[in-house]
This record gives structure tokens, C-alpha cells and sequence, in this order.
């Protein structure tokens, strides 16, 4: 017959897998941020440092000014490269010179059927995440979505133009709604009548990290999106 587990034992135990647990939320997020980081870095310069003349690579730099047998960790210089180099084409892009020059290169990448669509894609999506575009996600609202009475929190993106704004109904006012899907590799776009969106003060980014972590990170509390619905 075994013994049962003292209590003061069941305590040690309860103890340890306490502080092990609280440990655990401590060390993990930073593990992973420093993992994550280190990982990018990696990437980049497996992209970049390739491209750096051979005698002004960082080892063969180390090496002439250290000495043959110097040994220096050079990880995340290629980012660095990529920083100035990145700001210094944004410096002249933004000069006269420079607007000419992207001016005739996109006239010439406008005459080439399948790179045009590509790269007029791209451009859209760039300007509309990194800023320079109007047409960027601004606001944040709830949706009854897939079906009334569930609501989806979602990404206001525009009114609908051209075709399809001919084509949707013209009693009432439409607007375009994306609906990102956890973890975040795609998404749906709506059109739903304004009518039907609960706008809220939720900014994007914020609506972006309640949708990666499946609802398990509330920017604002659950009550405060819970009044909202019960608002309606």
C-alpha cells in the first residue's frame, strides 16, 4: 500500500511549479523576442552581406585591421547596410533628380504587362502599411460576422468605387471591411452597409494584436467592447 503525499510536501511542489510557472511567462516572451530578433537579423544579412564587395566585407575588415586571426562578431551588419542604404535611396527619391528618375522607371515598368501588375500591387501595399498612402486602415469596427448575433472585429478600409460600387445595392450606404483570420496569414473582404458596423475608438494596431493572440490580449477591457454590442 503506498503512502499518500504529506501536505507540506503537496506544498513544496506546488510551491516550485508556481515559481516555475511565473518564471516561464518572465523568461519566454523575452527568449522569443530575442530569438525573433536574432533570427531577422540572420536573414537579412544572408541577403545583404552577399552583395558587399569582397574586401570591404566585415570579416575581411576585421581581419586586415585586428589581424589575420582576429575573430569578431559581425552578425547585423548587413541590417545596417540596409538601413542607410534604404535611407539614402529615400533621400535622393525625394529630391527633384529623383522623382524624375522613378518617374521614367515606373513609365517604362508600365509598358511591361505582368511586371506591371506585380509591381503596382506591391507599391499599393507598401504605401498603404508603411503611411505614405491615405488609403491606409485608420479605423476599427465590430461586424455581425459569420452570422447575427457573433460579432468579428474587423479593419475599416474604404468605400467601394468604381464597379463594384455600382454593383451593390444604392438604398444605403456600403464600406469596405477587412477581416483578418488568426494567426494572421489571410483575411476576407467585406462589403457590409454602414448601418450594420459598429465603429469603435480600437486603434489598428491594437485590433491587430487581439486578433494574432485569438482574443487572449485585450487592448481595452472585455466589457468595454461587450457595451459596445449591447449598445446595438
Amino acid at each position: 500500500m503506498s503512502n499518500p503525499v504529506s501536505p507540506a510536501r503537496r506544498t513544496v511542489f506546488g510551491a516550485m511549479r508556481a515559481s516555475f510557472l511565473t518564471g516561464l511567462v518572465v523568461v519566454l516572451p523575452i527568449g522569443m523576442t530575442i530569438y525573433v530578433i536574432w533570427a531577422v537579423t540572420g536573414w537579412i544579412d544572408g541577403w545583404i552581406v552577399p552583395l558587399i564587395p569582397s574586401a570591404w566585407k566585415p570579416d575581411a575588415l576585421v581581419r586586415y585591421y585586428l589581424g589575420p586571426e582576429s575573430r569578431f562578431p559581425v552578425r547585423g551588419v548587413g541590417v545596417l547596410v540596409f538601413l542607410v542604404v534604404t535611407a539614402f535611396i529615400g533621400w535622393v527619391a525625394r529630391g527633384l533628380i529623383g522623382r524624375t528618375v522613378i518617374h521614367q522607371a515606373e513609365t517604362l515598368v508600365d509598358r511591361m504587362p505582368v511586371v506591371r501588375s506585380v509591381y503596382s500591387g506591391v507599391k499599393q501595399i507598401t504605401e498603404t502599411f508603411f503611411g505614405k498612402s491615405e488609403k491606409g486602415f485608420d479605423r476599427t469596427c465590430l461586424v455581425e460576422f459569420p452570422r447575427q448575433g457573433t460579432w468579428a472585429v474587423g479593419l475599416v478600409a474604404a468605400v467601394p468605387k468604381g464597379e463594384i460600387a455600382d454593383r451593390l445595392p444604392q438604398d444605403h450606404e456600403m464600406i469596405a471591411v477587412f477581416m483578418a483570420l488568426t494567426p494572421l496569414t489571410s483575411g476576407m473582404l467585406l462589403y457590409v452597409p454602414a448601418k450594420d458596423v459598429v465603429m469603435m475608438d480600437l486603434k489598428p494596431d491594437e485590433a491587430i494584436k487581439l486578433i494574432v493572440s485569438a482574443g487572449l490580449v485585450y487592448p481595452v477591457s472585455k466589457e468595454a467592447i461587450e457595451a459596445v454590442i449591447a449598445a446595438q
